[in-house]
């Protein structure tokens, strides 16, 4: 039997009413199924995610379904995908989202042609049946460049600020190299340290143009949607983006790009946590001072200019507080 193309981390909870989408898809990419290998975790669903699973993976000759009793949550369920990858290439897939048909045999010939350890793609959203095109924030297509490159300007949406890992495939090597993982317990915004780590370890990536996916907005039970103590856990993932520049040989020339991402994240992350209980709220705003607190007073002063009057007022109570500038 044929080594796959591709592997496809699909890790899902509760994803019944939209998985079945999902998983037909993955069998119009190849005209050889073969050329396919299906790693699905069902992470502690209570419906019929899990059945789903098994049943479209008896038609792949390489499928491998992962049941966890208990939810790990994304990130480690998308590490249990990444122990399990044949071939040199795999991307990931969540279960409400898809794919337009061939859009990873394109993906796989363009990984090969160019030669790069990633490579990423524009996306689509989907809500109440509208689609709208979402390009991701570069402006050279079909180019092979340094992921490095790719994450400046500071106060501009570039790559880093495209965290998705659906939206492309990646090699086999980032795998082998360690810098392909997720950290392990993240429930929310686990996306973002791991783009970072890819964009200033790996070599070289490009933005090409293929097949498009799918990303369903407005589910009630993703976790953009929900306003529990998950969503704490992007305090803890943008700590380590701060962990992972100020180790790096240029962290210099990159702090000020990951201050400016942290201070307006956590503004979201302010205005959002209005609609939570007031004690996960208050939990929430006692651990974004002490990620605010290690900011550089220097690049603290500098993004607090250049952003918008709405998001200083949410930060200015927080940064006073934490004897930064307001």
């Amino acid at each position: 039997m044929r080594t796959p193309l591709v592997t496809v981390i699909l890790p899902a909870k509760d994803a019944g009413a939209y998985i079945g989408t999902t998983l037909e898809t993955l069998t119009r990419q190849f005209d050889d199924p073969a050329a396919l290998k299906l790693v699905a975790i069902d992470d502690g669903s209570r419906d019929d995610t899990g059945m789903l699973m098994r049943r479209y993976a008896e038609r792949f000759p390489h499928a491998e379904v992962i049941v966890n009793a208990r939810p790990k949550g994304l990130a480690s369920a998308r590490n249990q995908g990444l122990e399990r990858v044949d071939g040199d290439a795999f991307c990931f897939l969540d279960g409400d989202d898809w794919m337009q048909p061939g859009r990873l045999s394109v993906l796989v010939r363009r990984l090969h042609e160019l030669r790069c350890d990633l490579l990423r793609t524009d996306h689509v959203t989907v809500k109440d049946g509208v689609r709208t095109l979402v390009p991701a924030p570069h402006p050279w297509r079909e180019a092979v460049g340094s992921p490095r490159d790719a994450i400046l300007p500071e106060n501009e949406p570039t790559m880093v600020d495209y965290p998705f890992a659906w939206a492309g495939i990646l090699h086999r090597r980032l795998i082998d190299e360690g810098i392909a993982g997720f950290t392990p317990g993240l429930f929310t915004a686990e996306d973002r340290p791991w783009i970072w780590r890819l964009h200033l370890q790996a070599r070289s990536f490009a933005v090409v143009d293929a097949p498009a996916l799918l990303y369903r907005r407005g589910v009630s039970t993703s976790l953009t949607q929900v306003r529990d103590r998950r969503q704490l856990d992007f305090v803890r993932a943008m700590g380590e983006v701060l962990d992972i520049v100020e180790v790096d040989a240029e962290a210099d020339r990159f702090l000020p790009k990951a201050v400016w991402s942290v201070m307006a994240l956590s503004s979201r992350h302010l205005v959002r946590s209005r609609r939570m209980t007031p004690s996960l709220r208050a939990e929430m705003r006692a651990g974004l001072r002490g990620l605010l607190a290690r900011l550089p007073q220097s690049e603290t002063t500098a993004v607090l200019s250049r952003l918008d009057g709405p998001r200083r007022r949410v930060l200015a109570p927080l940064l006073r507080a934490v004897g930064r500038a307001a």
